[in-house]
């Protein structure tokens, strides 16, 4: 189907100021209808949730909706969408709650292609109980992780295995289902990090094998919140600590106090908004998957321009392998200028594209980048042509030393 970006940037009101967008991995731009669901739901009367007053029943309808709408999404279960605060903060929970039955002896294994938030929580959290860290590796050269490197690493003891769908620094798609499969095979349970893919592909938890999927709304043009999809079955097995008046029903023991009302109706609304960016019929996961089929395409042709322009630029250094599938992020350095002074640069004339490691710490050190990082594109389903060139003319009038 035709993906009409012209008309879809309509719904962006922070697009009227000019700038060219570049920071979506690190959280997108919010269309118009996200801003009016999280407003209208400050607006309107709420109370914690029940069935008693209106207050209260709106309040249960907001969270039922925006479960349901995850579920769509992800084709998860929607009895076992967790939300929190954000992806980081429901990580460092599950690590705690699944840490408590390791011990000595235990081992799992993290991947330095990862964000450090689907790593830390679990080192730190494997430290407290004795048990193992396990690195897998990947190719700084091309930017792969290869399957065998994570398989290579698992026995008997192997607990969990920690691994990105997709590296926020430079886009790599490690083969999860693989992944998952040797895990598995191990007796070990699999987390995946979906927040950079789960914005730009059509996600299947279960075609991915992944025992917990966590990924981010505002990253997906939605609010600042972050949520967990497991098997309600598998969460049914996990006793995080808790209020002791608060339900032990799942997957409501996992959310610590009362839920962001708001921001569960932005999500909502930006899942919706997802499902509508081409025109279509048929159930919310029917519209999503033919929308993100037709994001995808013109997303891979805004990144096949933008990786010819920066091959054409002198003193460009592209980071992994852009003949290779991926995100629509480009990872770049510029020979003899510091990221920050290129981002500085580009930023000057109001093209947005920061520089650094954006937490993907161990990622950009096997990279030999150090935690100054480089220089990162992503594009979104508002980036244009005009956004792309744009982006290449200030690298082309960087100045050089």
């Amino acid at each position: 189907m035709t993906y009409d970006v012209r008309t879809i940037r309509k719904h962006f009101p922070a697009l009227t100021a000019g700038a060219a967008h570049f920071d979506g991995p690190g959280g997108s731009q919010v269309p118009d209808v996200v801003g009016e669901a999280v407003a209208g739901t400050l607006c309107a009367a709420i109370a914690n949730r029940g069935v008693v007053t209106a207050a209260e029943r709106r309040a249960s309808a907001v969270v039922t909706e925006a479960r349901l709408a995850v579920a769509d999404l992800l084709a998860a279960d929607p009895a076992g969408v967790v939300f929190g605060r954000s992806m980081t903060q429901l990580t460092y929970d599950f690590s705690r709650t699944l840490a408590k039955n390791w011990g000595p002896g235990d081992e799992i294994v993290v991947t330095r292609l990862d964000h450090d938030a689907n790593i830390r929580p679990w080192v730190q959290a494997a430290a407290a109980a004795g048990a193992t860290v396990r690195w897998a590796d990947f190719d700084p050269g091309t930017g792969e992780l290869a399957t065998g490197a994570v398989a290579g690493l698992l026995s008997e003891r192997t607990r969990l295995v920690a691994v990105t769908a997709a590296s926020n620094l430079l886009g790599t798609r490690p083969d999860i289902p693989a992944i998952a499969a040797a895990a598995h095979d191990a007796g070990a349970l699999l987390y995946v990090d979906g927040v950079h893919l789960t914005p730009h592909a059509a996600v299947d938890v279960t075609a991915l094998g992944a025992d917990f999927y966590a990924c981010s709304p505002y990253k997906f043009l939605g609010p600042h919140l972050g949520l967990v999809a497991a098997a309600p079955a598998l969460l049914e097995t996990l006793h995080p600590d808790k209020l002791l008046p608060s339900t032990d029903a799942v997957p409501e023991r996992f959310e610590l106090g009362t839920l962001s009302y708001e921001l569960l109706a932005g999500t909502t609304a930006a899942i919706d908004f997802l499902a509508g960016l081409v025109p279509g019929t048929g159930t919310r996961r029917a519209r999503l998957l033919a929308s993100f089929a037709a994001l995808e395409e013109h997303e891979n042709a805004l990144l096949a321009r933008l990786d010819a322009g920066l091959a054409a630029l002198p003193g460009v250094t592209r980071h992994g392998a852009p003949e290779r599938p991926r995100t629509p992020t480009a990872l770049f350095s510029v020979e003899g200028v510091a990221p920050r002074a290129v981002y500085e640069h580009l930023g000057a004339q109001g093209v947005n594209a920061p520089a650094g490691s954006f937490y993907a710490i161990e990622c950009a050190r096997h990279l030999g980048l150090g935690d100054a990082g480089a220089v990162r594109a992503g594009i979104a389903p508002y980036t244009t042509d005009t956004d792309v060139d744009r982006l290449l003319a200030g690298l082309k009038s960087l100045p050089r030393s």
